[in-house]
């Protein structure tokens, strides 16, 4: 099973460079339904090959000049303190309902690769506009620091439309929020969670190098309709997920009725955060752009 996923997370890495984002979603089922790891031990790994995955396309983004500092600086603060709670609170969540929550968070990735990246329109500015950018980085960085995903297609847009960023900006600077946020959930993960460092290195360095195999294949197949499809199969895998945990959570929650009621209603504030954050973040006009390999990058 090894050899199987490896060669599974060249597929991540293809998706990665393609699609220009998306693609590390699958590296939590990856670990846990291929390499056989618990779940949290799973989500706690996936955010560093998330920030690995990330921090490479930062880079990238940082020599084209596509990255603001100070923005990232904004929305990342609140975000690496939201991702650190999360982290540091799932240690009070049962392992299945976090792969729930993670399968909802799949669904939300599938259905923005399904309408592709939009451009937005600053609707407002100043002190406004930071207070919305504040709370949005939060909301998403709690959400990243449970689950173990980036949440770029929360971020693009909200960089976009209340920070004023044109999308080659907004998707540079996404990458350093969530190299930030995912290193900030994995320190409150590693609170309570042990991870083999030696399979977490592998699966990054084996991602990142599908990535450059997957920019290049970019550049000769169009992007939209291998972009629906690859939803559709992170729709399918969030269905996967959805089937083959809800029975354990179920079974689990009955033996401990009280504890897992609380825990089911904090699993569903952060579920609506995350939605809220996703609906103000795509509040003002949007109107659909080409995706290139040089506005690639978001929604990791």
């Amino acid at each position: 099973m090894y050899g199987v996923g490896l060669a599974l997370a060249v597929v991540i890495g293809v998706s990665l460079g393609f699609f220009g984002g998306g693609g590390s979603i699958l590296t939590v089922p990856l670990l846990v339904y291929v390499f056989a790891l618990p779940a949290k031990q799973a989500i706690a790994s996936s955010l560093l090959v998330v920030a690995a995955a990330s921090a490479s396309g930062a880079i990238q983004h940082w020599r084209l000049g596509n990255v603001r500092l100070p923005t990232a600086a904004l929305f990342g603060s609140a975000g690496i303190a939201g991702a650190y709670v999360g982290g540091r609170a799932a240690a009070f969540v049962d392992g299945a309902l976090l792969l729930l929550l993670f399968a909802m968070m799949m669904l939300l990735t599938a259905a923005a690769m399904w309408r592709g990246r939009r451009a937005a329109t600053a609707t407002a500015t100043g002190g406004r506009a930071s207070l919305r950018l504040a709370v949005q980085g939060a909301a998403v960085g709690l959400f990243t620091g449970l689950v173990g995903a980036g949440g770029g297609f929360l971020i693009v847009p909200a960089l976009a439309l209340w920070a004023g960023l044109p999308m080659p900006a907004a998707v540079g600077t996404s990458l350093v929020v969530i190299v930030a946020n995912a290193l900030a959930g994995y320190a409150g993960y590693a609170a309570h969670v042990s991870i083999d460092l030696r399979l977490v290195a592998t699966i990054a360095v084996t991602a990142i190098a599908g990535s450059f195999a997957g920019a290049r294949l970019a550049q000769r197949v169009d992007p939209a309709s291998l972009r629906k499809a690859f939803a559709g199969f992170v729709l399918a895998m969030a269905a996967f997920v959805l089937v083959r945990e809800t029975p354990t959570w179920i079974d689990a929650a009955r033996t401990a009725l009280p504890r897992s009621g609380g825990q089911l209603a904090f699993v569903l504030l952060v579920l609506a955060a995350g939605v809220a954050a996703g609906r103000a973040s795509r509040g003002g006009a949007a109107e659909p752009f080409a995706e290139t390999p040089y506005e690639q990058g978001a929604g990791i």
